[in-house]
């Protein structure tokens, strides 16, 4: 799949587009938002709100998990094998609900620093699950893959992870959309690498793409500054689904070739936002609030009079969670 230097391409992203339409775990296209006075400050410039907290399973990873199930092995396939993954929570969810349909077994390996509500909702499809240390991780993925050759499928990392998120930049521009300013959370890189890619990809070469991190999670931040990317064993913010501990190598090389700067937002900063969504009828995670949350306060240079497309990536979080970060 990948091309020559190792990066999607826009008939990558066209094929991953088609398989989407065509699977069977229920993608939908999601809406795509014009803001109109519901977030003030932001008159002079032209918001539109694209929603992936409406899409399938609650958040975007739906279409980066359908993508990869495209290709599964045949041992899996006959129930030979299983497909193992590592996530704190979206694309475990993701990942255990397209098992689910498809009849398939898989392992998700999640660190002990996972919501008790996210552990529980991966086993509710049916998905085995194993709760380790953080820093235990790596080996127990390695011990499952060498040990009962389990086949891994990455939360991030992964060509055609990439290519099924570029989907929704194509929705956007079937939309009649051509943004001038993309803005998109970050947490390994997957969304934002597949976003700034079809944009540039599709003719939008002036369109700047934003990638945004929690401050207590800069993995992508840090990659930049040193030039390759970086492993962070310390991460720590109230957005779990945008602090994985390094940022990918493939998603490293995309955000540098497609993607404007990263920039960092504040705790603080994501739970007022998820606060002023609420109030306008929007249930949103914190990992889903980043993008919004660096426009507003002011993170995102240059958007008087511009086209501004904001990510707004998840809604999975439960009343008693947004309750505790409400008070």
């Amino acid at each position: 799949m990948p091309s020559e230097q190792g990066l999607i391409t826009l008939e990558d992203v066209r094929k991953a587009r088609e398989v989407l339409a065509n699977s069977s775990l229920g993608v939908c296209k999601t809406p795509l938002i014009k803001n109109t006075n519901m977030f003030p400050g932001l008159e002079n410039a032209e918001v539109y709100l694209k929603l992936e907290n409406m899409q399938t399973t609650g958040s975007f990873k739906i279409r980066g998990v359908a993508s990869q199930m495209a290709i599964i092995p045949d041992d899996v396939k006959r129930r030979e094998k299983k497909l193992i993954t590592i996530s704190a929570g979206n694309y475990g969810k993701a990942f255990a609900y397209a098992l689910n349909k498809l009849n398939l077994s898989g392992l998700c390996l999640m660190p002990l620093t996972a919501p008790s509500s996210r552990v529980q909702l991966i086993k509710s499809y049916g998905c085995d699950i194993e709760v380790v240390l953080t820093s235990e991780l790596e080996a127990r993925l390695g011990f499952h893959i060498h040990t009962h050759g389990s086949r891994f499928f990455h939360p991030f990392d992964d060509l055609e992870l990439i290519a099924g998120y570029g989907s929704a930049s194509l929705e956007i521009l079937e939309d009649g959309v051509k943004p001038d300013v993309v803005i998109v959370c970050c947490g390994g890189g997957g969304l934002v690498s597949g976003v700034a890619a079809t944009f540039k990809l599709s003719g939008l070469t002036d369109c700047r793409v934003y990638a945004v991190e929690p401050e207590g999670s800069p993995t992508m931040y840090e990659s930049y500054k040193k030039g390759e990317a970086v492993t962070i064993p310390t991460v720590n913010s109230v957005a779990g689904g945008l602090s994985p501990p390094f940022a990918g190598k493939l998603t490293y090389q995309h955000c540098r070739k497609f993607v404007e700067d990263v920039v960092l937002v504040t705790d603080k900063e994501l739970i007022d936002t998820m606060a002023m969504f609420y109030k306008r009828g929007l249930v949103v995670e914190p990992s889903g609030c980043a993008a919004m949350a660096a426009l507003i306060n002011g993170r995102i240079p240059d958007v008087t009079g511009k086209k501004v497309v904001v990510f707004v990536t998840g809604g999975n979080i439960t009343s008693e969670e947004m309750t505790v970060h409400l008070k």
